[in-house]
């Protein structure tokens, strides 16, 4: 599987550039190029993430199953530059927090004093996979709990990010803010680096398990990822109804001997007025007649089946793909 996943990590560079290739074709108005054409870009997150792997495979699959489709990937900062990109129509698709998706539409948390970026025309095609809130340390650390984090050196994600705006709840509701440590806005990718360096005491990443800025870690150095305790996550889930009580399973990184509890939100494939209803329900129809091809971009969406594709769903479906969900 992990071989596959990186066949498909090199696939995706590929296709991005191809993306640049097609751009100046592509904006807002990128599916009335010609009749026939269609041109789709797909805004995915940091290259050391999940999404990333993810939309490459996706691209690929569409690209081979659609007549006359031109789909690339962009990497980006991650959930709500992707908002921003789809409001702009810079882009068509983009994979966001099931969240950070609600915030946009409401108007609420990092949207809620920028009436501007209320983005009520966002629709979604399908939940992907649980994306895990997942704390790492390295052992030697001796951190052992989220309060332990005061006063220290902590990545908390790009500034803006879905990652950052989790990190942000988390301490909260442990009594902690920004103020109480050296908060780092860091990709995953430089985070993983820095924690490898020693360079930083600890960082939140929000991605499907395993994660490739964990993993890189944990090849080299026996890593901890920090547990949220029942009356934490009970707090959290009560305040933001968005997370779900999620195991990460031992064995998931190298020498990492034990479960661990913490939360998840959701990752959903979202899309903005650009994508028509009959081509919502045909890219739907696409990944799930093809879905054990995109199982193997990563194995976070090894779990993805018709049957769960609303679960966490926090906005409307695109009207063509909530045709194909209920269809028999």
């Amino acid at each position: 599987m992990f071989k596959r996943f990186k066949k498909f990590l090199f696939t995706a560079l590929a296709v991005m550039c191809t993306a640049i290739l097609f751009a100046g074709c592509g904006g807002g108005d990128s599916n009335n190029a010609t009749t026939s054409e269609k041109f789709i870009h797909i805004a995915t997150g940091n290259v050391a993430g999940t999404y990333y792997p993810i939309g490459g495979g996706l691209s690929e699959i569409l690209n081979q199953k659609i007549e006359k489709m031109h789909a690339g990937v962009q990497a980006t900062s991650g959930s709500v530059s992707n908002i921003q990109l789809l409001k702009d129509g810079t882009v068509e698709l983009a994979i966001i927090q099931n969240d950070i998706a609600y915030y946009a539409v409401k108007g609420e948390e990092m949207f809620k004093d920028q009436n501007k970026y209320q983005f009520e025309n966002l629709r979604a095609l399908s939940a992907l996979y649980p994306e895990i809130c997942q704390i790492m340390t390295l052992d030697s650390s001796g951190i052992k709990s989220v309060s332990e984090l005061k006063g220290k050196k902590v990545a908390v994600g790009a500034k803006g990010s879905g990652a950052e705006a989790n990190a942000r709840q988390i301490l909260e509701i442990y009594g902690l803010s920004y103020d109480d440590i050296d908060a780092q806005y860091l990709s995953f990718s430089a985070a993983s680096k820095a924690i490898e360096a020693g360079t930083i005491d600890a960082a939140f990443l929000t991605a499907g398990c395993p994660t490739i800025a964990v993993q890189a870690v944990a090849a080299q150095k026996k890593i901890r990822i920090l547990p949220l305790d029942d009356e934490h996550i009970k707090a959290l889930t009560e305040k933001y109804p968005f997370y779900t009580e999620t195991i990460i399973p031992k064995n998931t990184y190298t020498d990492f001997d034990e479960d661990v509890k913490t939360v998840s939100v959701m990752a959903l494939l979202v899309c903005n007025e650009n994508v028509s209803d009959d081509l919502g329900y045909q890219i739907t129809k696409t990944i799930f007649e093809n879905l054990d091809t995109l199982k193997t971009s990563h194995p976070a969406i090894s779990q993805l089946e018709k049957s769960k594709a609303t679960e966490g769903m926090t906005i409307d479906l695109n009207k063509g793909a909530d045709k194909f969900f209920k269809e028999k």
